[in-house]
């Protein structure tokens, strides 16, 4: 069946580190052969063009992990794909500060990249995630960055 976990959480309640050690607890882990991760972060430059100053993240917090759990299942039961977390973050973020946190392992790296892909593209489509740009030339609420 395979491991997931999901969440959405304030800045410093989750870590890479963390979610890398439950992954290597993941007893079907022998099967695996890749271990992949994406790691969003804010960037220096807004939408549409100014310089970042912060971000602000928000969430519709149940129903967006609910859709993270969603997504997080039906990606586990790909062939080969073993262990699927999915954690992003929410408030005040700075440039270069970490907004979300991806982690699919399985048989084949292939695999695991689509995975990967396919889970950060359903991430931004599905969940009920907003961000909020705030530039030195105004801010502005963004979707789909």
């Amino acid at each position: 069946m395979g491991a997931y976990s999901v969440g959405v959480h304030e800045k410093g309640e989750i870590s890479l580190v963390e979610i890398l050690r439950r992954v290597r607890e993941n007893p079907e882990l022998g099967e695996a052969g890749a271990i992949a991760c994406f790691i969003g972060i804010v960037r220096c430059r807004g939408m549409r063009g100014g310089r970042v100053r912060k971000l602000v993240l928000e969430a519709y917090r149940e129903e967006a992990e609910k859709s993270l759990k969603r997504i997080a299942r039906e990606l586990l039961e790909r062939p080969g794909i073993v262990d699927v977390r999915i954690h992003h973050i929410v408030g005040e973020l700075s440039v270069g500060e970490d907004i979300v946190y991806i982690v699919v392992a399985g048989a084949h790296r292939e695999e695991v990249f689509n995975t990967l892909r396919d889970a950060v593209e359903r991430m931004k489509r599905e969940a009920a995630i907003w961000k909020k740009e705030i530039t030195d030339e105004g801010e502005y609420w963004v979707s789909g960055g």
